[in-house]
C-alpha cells in the first residue's frame, strides 16, 4: 500500500502542477490554478497520515515506509523550486513569459548555488531524519524499526556525497563564469 501511495503521490504531483499550470496560462483562470496547486501537499499529507496509521496498526517498517519519509523530506525543501522550475518553463512557452532562470554554468555564482542547494538537502535530510525518527518511536519495536533505522544510517552518506559532488567541487573547482569565457 505505501509504495502506491509514494507512486501515487508523485504522479499526483505531476499531474496537479501540470493541470494548474494548463489552468493559470492557458484557461486564465487563477483561483483554479491556486487550487490545484495547493493539492500537491494534500497528498503528501495523504501520504503521512497512510504512513502512520500503517505502523499504528502493527505493520512492520519496510523500506517502502522509510522512502515515505524521505519523500516527503525532499519535498518540502525542493517541492516549490520544482513548481516554480516547471511555472517559468510553462510560461515561458505558452505565455509569452521572459525566458526561464538558469543556474550558473561556473565561477563562484556556481559555487555559492552549490551550497545552497546542498544546504537545502541538509535541512531535507533532516526533515527525513525526524520523521523516520518519529516512525521509529512509533513503532517502539527494534525488529519491526529495522527498515525505518536502515533509512536513517544512509541519511549522512546522502549528505556527504552531494557535499562532494556539489558544492566542495564547484569550490574547488569553479570554472569560469560564461561572462569571463566572453573577454
Amino acid at each position: 500500500m505505501i509504495v502506491a501511495l509514494i507512486v501515487a503521490s508523485e504522479v499526483g504531483f505531476w499531474v496537479l502542477l501540470g493541470a494548474g499550470l494548463v489552468a493559470r496560462y492557458l484557461l486564465r483562470l487563477r483561483r483554479l490554478s491556486v487550487v490545484l496547486l495547493l493539492g500537491s501537499p494534500v497528498l503528501d499529507l495523504v501520504l503521512l497520515l497512510a504512513t502512520i496509521l500503517d505502523l499504528r496498526r502493527g505493520g512492520t517498517a519496510g523500506p517502502m515506509h522509510g522512502l515515505a519519509a524521505i519523500y516527503l523530506g525532499f519535498t518540502v525543501m525542493f517541492g516549490h523550486a520544482m513548481i516554480r522550475w516547471a511555472d517559468q518553463r510553462f510560461a515561458h512557452r505558452f505565455a509569452g513569459g521572459p525566458p526561464p532562470w538558469k543556474p550558473p554554468k561556473g565561477g563562484w555564482a556556481r559555487a555559492r548555488y552549490e551550497w545552497r542547494e546542498w544546504g537545502k538537502a541538509v535541512i531535507a535530510c533532516g526533515i527525513s531524519a525526524a520523521l523516520l525518527g518519529a516512525g521509529i518511536l512509533l513503532v517502539r519495536d527494534a525488529e519491526r524499526a529495522a527498515g525505518l533505522v536502515a533509512w536513517l544510517q544512509r541519511m549522512p552518506a546522502v549528505v556527504v556525497i552531494w557535499f562532494i559532488v556539489g558544492p566542495a567541487w564547484a569550490t574547488l573547482f569553479p570554472g569560469r563564469a560564461k561572462e569571463d569565457r566572453a573577454r
